[in-house]
């Protein structure tokens, strides 16, 4: 049995189990019956099942039932067309305002709405005929009952969820169409996606269930249902019987809950939208930085209240990184006992002292990187080391690259030692290294100064391994993007305070430095205008070639230079001493000129007030004031003192001032000026 052209057609041999051979050779001859396709070679003839006389046909589908259902079909699945618009509809239906229908129901339900509308076409037909050839009105029950029987057969081509029960098909198709044209959203059923949360209907229900979800104890669905199912009794609402129905409220509500459930931390990492970024292409553009409890234990020994000495051996240090992710270069670090606000400008110093190593000079980044912790107290020392300031946001490590570069510096280097404690707590157990054997070589960890030159030579070890390349991206810096760090601002925000003050002296300022007396000065004339003022000292461990003079309010700042020490003998002068001394007798001189003229120009304010006032003659001031002959009977005559002009002093003086800053140092130098 095929169908051919539409038409169901069986082939000789099944006909010839109803009918004779004689029977069917004289159907054909008298074209009793119609011959969908002759037998020949290869082929076997075809005859149309409806073609037969009603005794015969009844008989061919008494003795193969599903021929029967396929006629029956045929008639329906000639007419059904698939209906683009409710393939549209269903592919854009949501439930729930978020979550589509799955490509299989969407076709489903597509189906069900094509079949549904070639009910319609064969019903309109049917009446149509009627009206026209006066043919007797349609039977509703005889037309459905054929077109539930044909459903089967139409699922096999067009597969369906139509009931195949006559009245409940009819009902189906009145709701279908009750409104004169399609309503696609009949066919959704009202239980999908909800078949197990029907018991939660009320919003007081659910917000409750969803309250219960997102408490920070983190129930489980047996504990979330006991709880829920407390109130429901009081409140005559449904029980919740099956941990499903919670579980699939769950799934639903499972954003709205999970920063109650799991914290900020977890829901802004795997939940909220991340930024997608990538790293800087050169370096001093950005440095993040963060403390790391590095992953290696170290023993140490203490005493207890009861004068025991008592060993440990899970201590573990602090290291605050200062990260440059253009190639990950460790551009500074320190290393203490605990992140505090101290060793995050121990780290930052490290990485300004590293880039004079690096570059020659201290240089500034364009972008500083932290997280929250002590802000407040760090954020002054973050503008001064970075051009720009953005913390990172509270609860995301994925913002801070250098949290993802600590779990490398695990994995290549502290890993291999045999003092490595694992990973956090949260890693996987299996990768974690194994307790017992750690416990049996505990005896083997290195004290405190051993585990700090374990870490030390983990950043060297990086710092090498990237430095060529760093050094050449540097190259590739714009000049604007190069920004120095002062040594004043260094000296400022970095440098150590001596703890005392210094005043003055002949010979410098004198300060007690890492347990030895160094002298300073500075060459700049308004240092010793503020002779009276006591200086606090700050200065580099690391070089004390140069020290920060500030006083009490830090409105006076002055860089001084470690003083020339020049031989007394002659015989021991070397190269360089004889600049180093004209150098300070080129100060003194415009600072002697600097004195003149500012005595010089005073003189000629005061003759120009008593001159214009006579009647400051016979004060006691004006007999003490005479001219630079020692005279002062000539400054009575008014009209030569008239004609002082104060500018072209002042303006005289300053020429003369810059003449002796501009005078080179003597090429021979005289014995008694060098005393």
């Amino acid at each position: 049995m095929e169908v051919i052209e539409g038409r169901l057609c069986i082939t000789h041999e099944e006909l010839a189990e109803i009918m004779t051979p004689d029977l069917i050779k004289w159907y054909r001859r008298n074209r009793k019956i119609e011959q969908m396709q002759r037998g020949c070679k290869g082929r076997t003839a075809m005859f149309v099942a409806d073609s037969l006389p009603t005794k015969y046909k009844n008989a061919l589908y008494k003795t193969h039932p599903d021929l029967q259902e396929q006629a029956a079909s045929r008639e329906f699945l000639d007419t059904i067309e698939p209906d683009g618009t409710a393939m549209n509809f269903y592919a854009e239906y949501k439930i729930e305002g978020a979550r589509g229908l799955s490509f299989s129901k969407q076709q489903e339900y597509s189906n069900n709405a094509a079949i549904l509308e070639a009910f319609r076409q064969r019903i309109a037909k049917a009446d149509s005929q009627r009206l026209r050839q006066g043919h007797p009105r349609i039977k509703k029950a005889a037309f459905w009952a054929n077109a539930a029987r044909a459903l089967r057969r139409i699922g096999d081509k067009y597969p369906h969820s139509l009931p195949e029960n006559p009245r409940r098909l009819q009902e189906k198709f009145n709701q279908f169409f009750a409104g004169g044209k399609p309503n696609y959203e009949v066919l959704v059923t009202g239980k999908f996606g909800t078949r197990n949360a029907a018991v939660v209907r009320t919003e007081e229900q659910q917000s409750l269930l969803k309250t219960l979800m997102a408490d920070s104890q983190n129930l489980n669905f047996q504990q979330i249902a006991n709880m829920y199912n407390a109130v429901a009794e009081r409140m005559n609402w449904g029980t919740i019987d099956r941990t499903a129905i919670v579980k699939t409220w769950a799934k639903r509500w499972g954003l709205e809950t999970a920063a109650g459930r799991l914290g900020a931390g977890e829901f802004r990492n795997h939940l909220s939208m991340q930024a997608k970024r990538r790293r800087p292409s050169l370096p001093l553009y950005m440095w993040s930085l963060d403390g790391w409890d590095v992953e290696l234990y170290f023993q140490r020994t203490a005493t207890d209240k009861r004068g025991y000495n008592v060993t440990t051996y899970s201590n573990r240090l602090t290291v605050v990184v200062v990260l440059d992710p253009c190639v990950n270069y460790p551009i500074g670090y320190a290393i203490g006992e605990q992140e505090s606000p101290a060793l995050i400008k121990e780290a930052l110093r490290n990485a300004v002292n590293h880039t004079t190593e690096l570059f020659g000079r201290r240089y500034r980044s364009n972008q500083i990187q932290s997280d929250h912790y002590a802000l407040k107290t760090m954020f002054p020392i973050y503008t001064v080391v970075g051009d720009k300031v953005t913390p990172a946001q509270v609860k995301n490590a994925k913002t801070k690259p250098v949290e993802r570069y600590f779990k490398s510096l695990n994995e290549n280097y502290c890993q291999y030692y045999r003092n490595w404690s694992g990973f956090g707590i949260t890693s996987d157990k299996t990768k974690q290294p194994n307790a017992d054997a750690l416990n049996a070589r505990r005896k083997e960890f290195p004290d405190e100064a051993g585990c700090r030159a374990q870490i030390e030579q983990i950043i060297a070890s990086e710092r090498a391994a990237k430095r060529e390349e760093y050094l050449k991206l540097w190259a590739a810096v714009p000049e604007e993007r190069r920004l120095p760090l002062p040594l004043e601002q260094y000296l400022l925000n970095f440098g150590v305070q001596t703890g005392y003050k210094n005043a003055l002296e002949g010979s410098g300022l004198n300060v007690r430095l890492l347990g030895a007396r160094h002298t300073y000065d500075c060459f700049d004339i308004q240092f010793r205008q503020y002779a009276h003022i006591r200086w606090n000292v700050l200065y580099d461990p690391d070089n004390l070639d140069r020290v920060l003079a500030v006083n009490d309010d830090g409105t006076l700042r002055f860089l001084l230079e470690s003083k020339y020490v020049q031989p007394m003998a002659l015989v021991e002068r070397t190269e360089g001493d004889a600049a180093q001394l004209a150098r300070i007798q080129q100060h003194n001189r415009q600072l002697e000129g600097y004195i003149k003229g500012e005595i010089a120009v005073a003189g000629a304010h005061v003759d120009q007030l008593f001159t214009h006032n006579p009647q400051l003659d016979n004060t006691l001031a004006r007999t003490l004031l005479c001219d630079s002959r020692g005279q002062h009977k000539d400054q009575r005559n008014a009209r030569r003192l008239a004609s002082v002009d104060v500018t072209a002093i002042e303006a005289k003086i300053a020429d003369n001032i810059a003449t002796l800053a501009a005078q080179p140092a003597p090429k021979k130098e005289s014995i008694f000026n060098l005393y």
